[in-house]
């Protein structure tokens, strides 16, 4: 750094000043001329000085502003480290949350294998029981088959003999059949007369051609009420129940009476034994019924 103008003359005026205020003489003029010299140099020495100390600063200052720029761009990377760092720990917030999750589903899941497992074991345990079980129950179904064999061999002579006693029933029952019959045609004209006045001579088997049918009367009959000519028809069964008073009337006693319009037609139905249910219906139907016991 060089002197200024301005301090050059302020130095000068000082050093002409001070040569006013005293009178030197040659020497001492020299002297001072000597230290001012000196001075002057000391002066130049401290403004190269001070220029070299203003390059320092100057130098200093630039080295100040890279500092500074690097301490900002340290402070910015460091500002962009957080960030990231705070993003990191944000991710490994939310990872560990995810890693916990994880885990709890693991733990579920698990769970669930040794539900699975102890379900599993008690399935094999019922396959185990249910595989006893089916030795068993082949073993009885083995059984069973030679029983069962054994059974239709059974049964077959069983059929046998029940079709060979519905034979031997059935020709008793028509034996029967017939000699009810019998009883009937001995029985009915005197309970005709005592219970209903009308006079019949005689019953016996008939057979009429209704419409293209034939039908079978068991008793078929005619008599005299009060001097009015009345028809007997009757049906004889040894046990008599409502359907079979149904029967007799719709598809016996209904069809016939047609063929005597006209005249007054009795339906009689004679038995061994007569149901209470018979007895009714017949009260509706109109008919009569009558116990072998009946007099």
């Amino acid at each position: 750094m060089s002197i200024t103008p301005e301090l050059y003359e302020f130095i000068v005026k000082v050093v002409e000043d001070k040569v006013k205020e005293i009178k030197v003489t040659r020497e001492e003029y020299e002297e001072i001329r000597k230290r001012i010299m000196e001075l002057t140099d000391a002066v130049k020495k401290l403004a190269e000085a001070q220029e070299r100390t203003e390059k320092r600063l100057y130098a200093l200052a630039e080295a100040q502003r890279r500092t500074e720029e690097r301490l900002n761009a340290l402070a910015e990377a460091q500002r962009r480290t957080e960030e990231e760092l705070k993003a990191l720990a944000e991710a490994q917030k939310r990872t560990e949350g995810g890693l916990n999750a994880l885990a709890e589903a693991q733990k579920r899941t698990e769970e669930r294998l040794e539900a699975l497992t102890e379900a599993q074991r008690r399935t094999e345990e019922r396959l185990n029981t249910i595989e006893k079980e089916l030795n068993t129950l082949a073993k009885a179904q083995r059984l069973t088959e030679e029983r069962l064999g054994t059974l239709t061999d059974n049964v077959n002579r069983l059929t046998l003999a029940i079709v060979e006693l519905r034979r031997s029933i059935g020709a008793l029952a028509e034996t029967i059949g017939f000699g009810l019959e019998d009883i009937a045609r001995v029985v009915l004209p005197g309970w005709l007369h005592r219970h209903l006045g009308v006079e019949v001579e005689e019953l016996r088997r008939e057979f009429f051609i209704v419409e293209g049918e034939e039908i079978e009367v068991n008793l078929y009959g005619e008599g005299v009420k009060a001097g009015e000519k009345v028809v007997i028809i009757g049906e004889v069964k040894s046990r008599i129940y409502s359907d079979d008073v149904n029967k007799f009337y719709f598809e016996k006693y209904s069809k016939v009476r047609e063929l005597f319009k006209g005249l007054s037609v009795l339906g009689i139905m004679f038995g061994f034994w007569i149901h209470p249910s018979a007895s009714r219906r017949a009260k509706e139907l109109g008919l009569y019924v009558v116990a072998s016991y009946e007099r």
